[in-house]
């Protein structure tokens, strides 16, 4: 699962270089935009910046984390990937409505309550597959989460379904393309602990 993650200026200035990809590959779609993004952790319930299509337009707009859940005060962060497409409250979101979290890194936490941050070799950025709904307060976004590959699976069963440079384009641009990222196996990541300076996988 990803219940927190970390964000600062090089996150804004990754989804600025994701956007001008997207537009070589489908010209016009990308207007012009630039933010300035304060280093923070994000949780859930927060609003956040993401990268989607809206309308004919691909923007960066915040949104809140989480749609909400079927008890009072809950919201649903993640989405299964294996089954998010036969969900009624994802199914249309992730046809329609996909999009991408940035993050510089994510936190998780094993079984003995030690947390660990999970982050690209090289600070390459993070690009969490996602998707979003509207609601009458505003429109709210989910991470897709999938089985966890052998760099997480020493601390939880479950991760961001994380995509290469190419596949986030692809997964905001390409109908064809989203059932299948779904089924993909996340890039390797680094993990650094509170006792531990990094392993690398």
């Amino acid at each position: 699962m990803c219940g927190r993650y970390y964000i600062d200026n090089d996150t804004a200035r990754e989804i600025l270089k994701l956007a001008r990809q997207a537009d070589e590959k489908m010209p016009g779609t990308v207007g012009g935009f630039g933010m300035e993004i304060a280093a923070k952790d994000i949780y859930p319930t927060e609003t956040a910046p993401i990268l989607a299509l809206f309308g004919s337009g691909l923007e960066c707009r915040w949104q809140r984390w989480g749609f909400p859940g079927f008890q009072k005060g809950k919201v649903i962060f993640n989405a299964r990937c294996e089954s998010a497409m036969e969900k009624p409250m994802f199914r249309e979101a992730v046809l329609h409505r996909r999009a991408i979290i940035p993050a510089a890194w994510f936190y998780e936490w094993d079984r003995n309550k030690q947390k660990h941050l999970f982050y690209r070799q090289g600070g390459v950025p993070l690009f969490m597959a996602g998707c979003y709904r509207k609601y009458e307060d505003g429109d709210r976004f989910v991470i897709l989460t999938t089985q966890a590959n052998a760099s997480m699976e020493p601390v939880h069963d479950r991760m961001p379904l994380v995509l290469e440079r190419e596949e986030a384009v692809d997964w905001l641009l390409e109908d064809g393309a989203a059932e299948k990222l779904l089924r993909k196996s996340p890039p390797l990541l680094e993990r650094r602990t509170e006792y531990e300076q990094m392993s690398l996988f």
